[in-house]
């Protein structure tokens, strides 16, 4: 391997080469082709999708040098190695993982020029989940309504990743000068992770002790989490059972279903739901929750402008 495989310069990839297909030769735990996802056609019954931590993805593109709704891969939990049958530079960002090169460590694996036929492996992350992996020129992937996501929930998009999936690679591009120390996703990585959120539309369903309830609690990840949704585990809320039509959902909508313990849809939601909604996490940190791992802490903050904001 040489030395360009284990460094990050900053310098143009070089003059344009169509046709180079990555093979993979693992896929870990779960692997997906992602883009931005469909927006504006829940109405349809569409979601949205994409990836789950969105500021990771898109700045593994922009370090390449794509445009940010470039196709790339989203990866859980590592486990995944692939093989380039041309030259490129790839970017790994999100989660922080171990990344090799023909099984030597690459020391800033946010921009690495790999070379053709070398093996780029990304073992499991120090924190967080999701780990991001775009190459110069994009993956080439089939289109529904016009995004390549894969969504979870509905089956839209490209199959999942396996072993032995070849996918094209656009043309490589320039690329750009980034200060690599941006490169890094904020994930989990010990203590507690702070989500704030903007209450409603259904919270005036609950009395002022379970919305202060909400707040003060240390609640944990449960096992069930995925890119649909979270379920937290903590002190129950005492909504019991509530009659409500179902209505549009958002991704962060914090839900709470008739057990009192919430819910936080993430990327692969539902369009629709008919538990009631107290509040919806920032965009922001929809990406860091999209990080979580069964048995993080979270603590849900009230979002403000100016300081803290009282419970209403």
């Amino acid at each position: 391997m040489t030395a360009a495989a284990t460094e990050s310069p900053r310098i143009p990839a070089g003059s344009p080469i169509a046709g180079a297909l990555l093979t993979v030769a693992d896929a870990g735990l779960g692997t997906s082709v992602q883009d931005l996802g469909r927006p504006g056609l829940a109405h349809l019954g569409v979601p949205t999708a994409g990836p789950a931590d969105r500021r990771g993805f898109t700045l593994a593109n922009r370090l390449v040098g794509n445009p940010e709704n470039t196709p790339a891969l989203e990866i859980t939990l590592g486990g995944l190695a692939v093989t380039l049958s041309r030259s490129r530079y790839v970017s790994v960002t999100g989660a922080p993982a171990p990344v090799t090169v023909d099984g030597v460590p690459v020391r800033a694996p946010a921009l690495v020029r790999l070379p053709a036929g070398a093996r780029l492996a990304i073992g499991r992350p120090w924190a967080g989940c999701r780990t991001y992996l775009a190459v110069s020129g994009g993956l080439e992937a089939d289109r529904v309504l016009g995004s390549a996501s894969r969504d979870s929930l509905t089956g839209l998009g490209p199959d999942p990743v396996r072993a032995g999936t070849v996918l094209g690679v656009g043309p490589a591009r320039p690329v750009p000068a980034v200060p690599l120390e941006l490169a890094f996703s904020p994930v989990p990585g010990g203590g507690a992770m702070t989500a704030r959120f903007h209450w409603g539309p259904r919270h005036d369903l609950f009395c002022a002790a379970d919305r202060r309830r909400l707040t003060t609690t240390a609640w944990r990840v449960s096992a069930q989490c995925d890119r649909v949704g979270a379920r937290l585990t903590g002190p129950p809320l005492a909504i019991g059972s509530v009659d409500l039509p179902s209505e549009g959902t958002v991704r962060g909508a914090i839900q709470v279903p008739p057990s009192g313990e919430p819910i936080i849809f993430l990327s692969d939601h539902p369009v629709t739901g008919g538990y009631p909604v107290i509040g919806v996490l920032t965009d922001a940190d929809c990406d860091l929750l999209g990080q979580a791992v069964p048995g993080d802490e979270l603590r849900l903050v009230p979002a403000s402008s100016g300081g803290p904001r009282r419970i209403p």
